[in-house]
């Protein structure tokens, strides 16, 4: 497994990609391998203020629904309308495919998230239990 050293990670496995403000939000490598095929994502709503851990999107697969969470607080600025009908892009390209997309309210937040080798050592941590 290689994890992108551009992106930060939560330890519920989405990863942030930060571009100023703004800030592309998607599920990691070892999550969609995790789901399996990858059947329907719901799209969260432009507009909406989430706060950091709160419940942004879902993901269903053939095998499980798992939430996607917002890494940091925010309003969501931009969605991904491709994931309509194309959902399995998340399986296809993990860390090219964003499920949505903040303006961040609060950017020290990203303080908290993991490195890619902190992510790394915490999936091989998982792999071991």
């Amino acid at each position: 497994m290689s994890s992108p050293s551009d992106l930060r990670y939560t330890k519920e496995h989405e990863w942030i990609r930060v571009e100023g403000r703004r800030a592309a939000v998607g599920i990691t490598d070892h999550a969609q391998e995790s789901l399996g095929d990858i059947v329907y994502v719901e799209i969260p709503t432009v507009g909406a203020e989430v706060a950091r851990g709160e419940e942004a999107s879902t993901v269903e697969s053939v095998k499980a629904s798992s939430p996607i969470f917002a890494p940091v607080s925010g309003k969501i600025v931009e969605v991904n309308a491709a994931l309509d009908k194309n959902p399995e892009l998340l399986n296809q390209k993990p860390y090219e495919t964003f499920v949505f997309v903040m303006e961040m309210s609060e950017p020290s937040e990203l303080d908290d998230l993991l490195s890619s080798a902190q992510y790394e050592a915490l999936v091989g941590k998982e792999a071991q239990a």
